[in-house]
């Protein structure tokens, strides 16, 4: 993390100016007073990363200062200097809350150990803040499985997790690209180093790019302090682009300088940040047809694809449903304190006769509320599990529409086969919610998405307007007749 703004805070002119021209000439933003009385006024003025203070000053003693400053909620690094030093006066200055000691004269090879020391404890303090606030993720999970697709994965991973190449994690939603992509970290050169995951899908559009690159103090309404963004925060480790198909196109260009040039700009910043980190990247979505439509660069789409890996879903796998239900098992029953031992012969049967459209965490769900609705019988059986394997076909989709009125069947679903894709049963299930419903935030609603995640399907399916999603259903309906 780098530090930028410094004051020194020196009261023999010569000492002062030997420092400010030693910090200048590294490029550093700095400062400097003579007095606590002028330093109190730059520190209400800007927000600083450090500030060297010398012990004995005109009008106080530093340590006062020193004291002050703990009771602020951005206050910075400081690194108390002395020309009288004993180890009273250091251990006075540490309990106070200083990161270091200094004794004057000292060399610039001193100097220069020191602003190492506190750019990486600001990044580790920064690192530490961003983990505390983080919402709780898959770390307690492992990617898991005895069949040949799986062991193929863990092959590749351990093959590509020791280069610094960018990585591409493509497969359905619940298959464990994150988990991939934290067995790439753990395996990597960089695995002492921080994981930055970012969420892309999730994150207001308006407010992506202050959450990857930072904003500077004042860049916008609100932006009361700086703050540095992920791809900082993850300087010299990994960061992991989740959903990364959900970016604006703005935020692409700039993600592409940072892939291409390892170097960023805050947001109403002007001042070039270099930046270290490997970039890993999952999506859910075949990239390759967001290019040809013009929604993903496709530059950005080379940069990314250095390595692709491909994670196969469940059903390609499903010699892994035992395994992994018998892992599943003990966790939840131990997390809810339910003693269940065992699958009945029909429990498995039905685990492995499923389709498991949702893949692992489908079928890591399915459990859950299986050992809950279990109790204490001991054993899960069928009907523990929540859907039945017998049914030929899926039940009519019912559509609702803005109105609240009874739902109706969609147009031909009584003729929907379990042969259908769930790619193909999605498609036909929103273009008929957009039927009834042509308010696209109304019918996002309905559908429990995003009005981002529903304009991104209907261009996938080529629908720009009402009449196309008509003409659709119209002929899905003739079809099915």
């Amino acid at each position: 993390m780098p530090i930028e703004k410094i004051i020194v805070l020196e009261d023999d002119l010569i000492v002062r100016r030997n420092l400010e021209q030693m910090l200048r000439q590294q490029r550093y933003d700095v400062a400097a007073a003579g007095t606590i009385a002028a330093a109190r006024e730059l520190l209400a003025k800007d927000t600083f990363d450090l500030l060297f203070l010398d012990v004995r000053l005109p009008d106080g003693e530093g340590t006062d200062l020193l004291r002050e400053l703990q009771t602020h909620p951005e206050k910075p690094l400081v690194v108390m200097v002395t020309g009288f030093g004993s180890v009273e006066s250091a251990v006075e200055c540490m309990r106070n809350g200083a990161f270091d000691y200094m004794l004057k004269p000292f060399s610039s090879d001193q100097l220069q150990v020191t602003l190492k020391k506190a750019e990486n404890f600001d990044q580790l303090l920064k690192v530490n803040a961003y983990f505390s606030n983080a919402e709780e993720d898959e770390t307690g999970w492992e990617l898991q499985g005895v069949s040949p697709a799986m062991e193929e994965l863990r092959q590749l991973i351990r093959k590509v997790a020791r280069t610094q190449a960018t990585v591409l994690i493509a497969g359905e939603s619940g298959t464990g690209k994150e988990l991939v992509a934290r067995a790439l970290y753990r395996q990597s050169p960089r695995h002492s180093a921080p994981f930055i995951k970012v969420n892309c899908a999730a994150i207001p559009e308006n407010l992506i790019e202050s959450e990857f690159f930072g904003h500077e103090r004042g860049a916008f309404t609100g932006a009361l302090n700086k703050r540095e963004g992920r791809f900082e925060l993850a300087h010299s480790g990994t960061i992991l682009l989740d959903e990364v198909s959900e970016i604006s196109p703005q935020v692409q260009a700039k993600l592409l300088r940072v892939l291409q040039e390892r170097e960023l700009e805050r947001v109403g910043g002007n001042r070039t940040i270099k930046v270290d980190v490997r970039v890993l990247a999952t999506t859910n979505r075949r990239l390759e047809e967001s290019v040809e439509r013009k929604e993903f660069r496709q530059d950005l789409y080379f940069r990314l694809n250095v390595v692709p890996i491909h994670v196969p879903p469940l059903r390609e796998h499903k010699e892994d449903v035992p395994f992994l239900a018998r892992q599943f098992m003990p966790r939840f029953a131990r997390k809810h304190g339910v003693r269940v031992r065992s699958f009945s012969d029909s429990c498995m049967a039905a685990l492995q006769a499923h389709r498991w459209p949702g893949n692992v965490r489908e079928l890591q769900n399915v459990i859950e509320r299986a050992v809950i609705l279990c109790g204490d019988a001991g054993q899960l059986e069928p009907e523990h599990l929540g859907f039945s394997p017998q049914s030929a076909a899926p039940p009519p989709l019912s559509v609702p529409d803005a109105a609240g009125s009874a739902p109706a069947a969609a147009p031909g679903a009584s003729a929907l086969s379990a042969d259908l894709s769930l790619a193909e049963l999605e498609k036909r299930y929103i273009l008929t919610v957009m039927e009834k419903n042509p308010s696209r935030t109304q019918a996002a609603r309905l559908l429990g998405i995003s009005i981002r995640t529903l304009r991104n399907k209907l261009n996938e399916y080529g629908v720009h307007n009402k009449d196309d999603t008509t003409e659709f259903v119209k002929e899905e309906g003739e079809a099915q007749g």
